[in-house]
């Protein structure tokens, strides 16, 4: 496709609640700061942001109320293996890429083992000799 903007009211369209994956792009005007962080948390996803602004002050305020799992600061897209990738909302769960994103490829187990002699909670314990 080639690349498409919309200017859209996201009261009266759809595409405003969709994750769209290409060279789309959809705008909307907004009054003021705290009205832009509420149109872009609206949607029900949350993979990627972007904020644009020559006041960096202002960039990381509206950085922290995005509702996204990255937010990318006067650039748009670039991605590093060392930093986690992945959305909030329903943009996914988890994380792929960086330390964390082994995580996904493992199976954690919690072995749990009570040692005292006292019973833990309504639990009653067997003699320690029988164990």
């Amino acid at each position: 496709y080639e690349p498409t903007i919309l200017r859209v009211s996201p009261k009266r369209h759809d595409i405003w609640e969709t994750e769209i994956f290409g060279p789309v792009l959809c705008v909307t005007t907004f009054t003021d700061e705290v009205e832009a962080i509420a149109l872009a948390n609206s949607t029900s996803f949350g993979l990627a942001a972007a904020v644009l602004s020559d006041d960096i002050t202002r960039a990381n305020r509206v950085t922290k109320g995005l509702q996204a799992g990255i937010v990318w600061v006067n650039c748009s897209q670039p991605c590093f293996v060392q930093l986690p990738w992945g959305g909030v909302k329903r943009s996914g769960v988890g994380r792929e890429l960086g330390p964390g994103g082994i995580d996904n490829y493992l199976e954690p187990k919690q072995i749990c083992s009570y040692v005292s002699s006292s019973p833990l909670g309504w639990y009653s314990l067997p003699p320690m000799s029988k164990l």
